[in-house]
């Protein structure tokens, strides 16, 4: 896997990106009364992100889904400045913070990279643990959101992604695993391989698939499952 590594010593260095001052007052206060976490800097808008975020080297952006004066059907410039802060900070982990439960914006952030995804209902709190989660290096998915996501792929049309061609037979074997939720543990005893080649295997396929995170994978396994009847045959 190739997710985040963790912050390491030091307090956590966030990055924010929302259009509206309050509300990054309001999540800057929050942040910065825990020992450790910092806010770094922040941006009112994607350019202003992405000219500012690299040169402070953040751990965790915190990124607001849309920005503008748009309606909920807007675009998701927050989930562009996602994609484009990795392609820079490929390290880096981005948290997803939006008004609207928008399955969407969700399978958007996933495919961009986001290591999690929350309303803004959440209470402070929850925020400052999922802040800290991701900065350990781990996905933010509740149960229901992935269950969602996985829908959505099931009923879409078009061609399986080229990228699955690179895929050698057991590569896309431990791929369909992955994306019926296994461990790197269990995929190793389903398959009678030791746990350090399962995680070195799936190393290799997130490289192939031009993905960073798990989710993606899982993602693209229901592609297979669903849209790729050879799936199965011998390659």
């Amino acid at each position: 896997m190739t997710a985040s590594e963790p912050a390491g010593p030091g307090p956590i260095r966030v990055f924010l990106l929302d259009d509206h001052e309050m509300v990054r007052r309001g999540v800057r206060d929050l942040l910065d009364g825990e020992p450790d976490i910092e806010v770094v800097g922040e941006a009112a808008d994607r350019r202003e992100a992405l000219a500012r975020g690299p040169a402070l080297r953040p751990h965790v952006a915190l990124l607001d889904v849309r920005l503008g004066p748009g309606s909920p059907e807007g675009d998701h410039e927050g989930i562009e400045a996602c994609r484009e802060l990795r392609a820079r900070m490929p390290e880096l982990a981005c948290l997803m913070l939006t008004s609207f439960d928008d399955d969407e914006a969700l399978f958007d952030a996933v495919m961009a990279g986001a290591s999690g995804y929350v309303l803004k209902q959440i209470k402070g709190s929850d925020l400052v643990v999922a802040v800290r989660a991701v900065a350990s290096g781990a996905s933010l998915l509740d149960p229901g959101a992935t269950a969602r996501l996985m829908a959505r792929v099931r009923g879409e049309t078009g061609p399986v992604p080229p990228e699955l061609a690179r895929l050698s037979p057991r590569e896309r074997e431990i791929l369909e695993l992955v994306g019926e939720g296994l461990t790197n543990g269990q995929i190793a005893q389903r398959l009678y391989l030791a746990e350090k080649t399962v995680k070195n295997r799936i190393s290799s396929i997130l490289a192939k698939l031009g993905v960073g995170r798990r989710i993606q994978a899982a993602v693209l396994a229901e592609k297979i499952r669903h849209r790729d009847p050879a799936a199965d045959e011998p390659g």
